[in-house]
């Protein structure tokens, strides 16, 4: 390939490579292309102007000319059917020939001459071998290009071997540029990776050059939070894009508005599809994202927010927790302390207020940029005085049930509480007495802001 294309890649992976720094600011991710080249026995036939194994070995080495130029790019061959000849069908005829490393480009071009087809197809072994191929480095996009003229001989799986190697993170989905293959041949293909089948011979070179392109071609994408509205106003909050496939953290970033007031434009890999979680409270999930390669794509999320803040202007309350619950399922959500403010997806909530007594608080409306406040009563004190220790419990009144609220201390004769206004009756017995006629019933007002003493003997 010449110069000027070989410049393009090396521009249009380093502006990719700025982009991913968004999860490694301190690394550029290396990729790793691993070429799994077929030299089975069928390679030795014809196709139009030569034999396909010395059209594929043409184009391939030209293509890694242009490759060794790419600093962040490292390349490794794996070479099938070249060792036992058929028949018998040796199905363990795969071999790492060409290990990663740099400046081995070299190497990668000597093997390519020299190979000689023999056996058989051994493509599902391939694949799996290959899971030991790459190096053990965890930032890194490590591709598989699979180049091949024919099917799995060895009855094989080679589609489950390869969603084995997504779902284990090892490798992006896999590329298979196809020689000649025949249709049913290449549906067989489809559910392995990318295929991309080469009827004719200056199609596969074609084919070669815009598989190299699509792995380190520039994508942008931009996230929507959208309001209320379908306004992309919403910001300032994390999001997590997954691996579908594998369930890896891909990136982790905080949404941003650019100094233009627009969603951040991000340059991230296209090679992935993505599961994106967003996390506001509660979180707002999308799945199996498949961003078109080389373009900018717009990512939409409905996340339309406001704040709750429950208040209380007495400061005997200022610790109390408010439990945010679903209005449906009733699952806790979020815990906040009175008097703060915490954003919540527009909805209808109940709010759990650990007070004494508890405070149960139904459909809660929170509506797009818009601060709702709940008020809750101001409590009062109730001072307990027992003469000796004993077992004592709090009870609210109503017209027809006592609802229990609070066990007292069975040691301390002293003891405080901060008790929302209402009816309450305490019973009480000591413990040295052995007789239940001494249990103490007594009733008592709690009152906002004022304390009420309660003597037990």
């Amino acid at each position: 390939m010449n110069r000027i294309i070989a410049n393009i890649f090396i521009f249009v992976f380093l502006f990719c490579a700025i982009g991913l720094k968004a999860q490694n600011k301190e690394e550029t991710p290396t990729t790793n292309i691993l070429f799994i080249f077929d030299a089975s026995q069928s390679m030795y036939g014809s196709w139009e102007s030569d034999k396909k194994i010395n059209i594929a070995r043409k184009y391939l080495i030209r293509m890694i000319d242009s490759l060794e130029n790419l600093s962040n790019v490292q390349m490794a061959l794996r070479v099938y059917g070249h060792q036992s000849p058929v028949p018998p069908q040796d199905c363990s005829d795969t071999k790492l020939e060409i290990p990663f490393s740099k400046n081995n480009a070299g190497q990668i071009r000597q093997k390519l001459r020299f190979l000689i087809p023999k056996g058989t197809s051994p493509i599902t072994n391939s694949l799996l071998q290959a899971a030991n191929d790459f190096p053990k480095y965890t930032q890194c996009r490590n591709i598989i290009i699979l180049i091949t003229d024919g099917i799995e001989a060895c009855d094989g799986d080679p589609c489950q071997a390869s969603l084995d190697l997504q779902k284990r993170g090892i490798v992006l989905k896999p590329f298979i540029i196809g020689i000649g293959l025949d249709p049913k041949a290449q549906k067989m293909f489809d559910c392995v990776g990318h295929t991309y089948n080469s009827i004719k011979e200056e199609k596969f070179n074609s084919t070669l050059k815009v598989v190299i392109s699509r792995i380190l071609n520039s994508t942008t994408a931009q996230v929507n939070l959208l309001d209320a509205n379908g306004i992309p106003s919403e910001t300032n909050v994390n999001m997590t894009f997954f691996d579908h496939i594998s369930g890896k953290v891909k990136y982790n970033l905080v949404h941003t508005m650019n100094y233009m007031g627009n969603p951040d434009t991000l340059v991230i890999d296209p090679l992935v599809k993505y599961d994106i979680i967003v996390h506001t409270i509660p979180a707002v999930k999308k799945e199996n994202i498949e961003l078109a390669i080389g373009k900018h794509n717009t990512i939409g999320l409905s996340t339309p927010q406001g704040i709750l803040k429950v208040t209380n202007k007495s400061n005997l309350n200022r610790d109390v927790t408010v439990l945010v619950k679903s209005k449906d399922s009733r699952k806790t959500i979020n815990t906040q302390k009175i008097n703060s403010e915490i954003k919540y997806l527009a909805g209808t909530y109940s709010l759990e207020i650990l007070t004494i007594p508890r405070l149960y608080i139904d459909n809660v409306e929170i509506h797009q940029s818009t601060t709702t406040k709940v008020d809750i009563p101001r409590p009062g004190i109730a001072n307990f005085s027992l003469s000796t220790s004993g077992y004592g419990s709090i009870y609210k009144e109503t017209a027809d049930t006592l609802q229990w609220i609070y066990n007292l201390n069975e040691t301390q004769l002293r003891q405080n509480l901060i008790i929302l206004p209402g009816d309450y009756r305490v019973v009480f017995r000591a413990k040295n007495s052995r007789d239940s006629k001494y249990t103490i019933d007594k009733r008592f007002k709690i009152k906002s802001g004022a304390s009420k003493k309660i003597t037990l003997f």
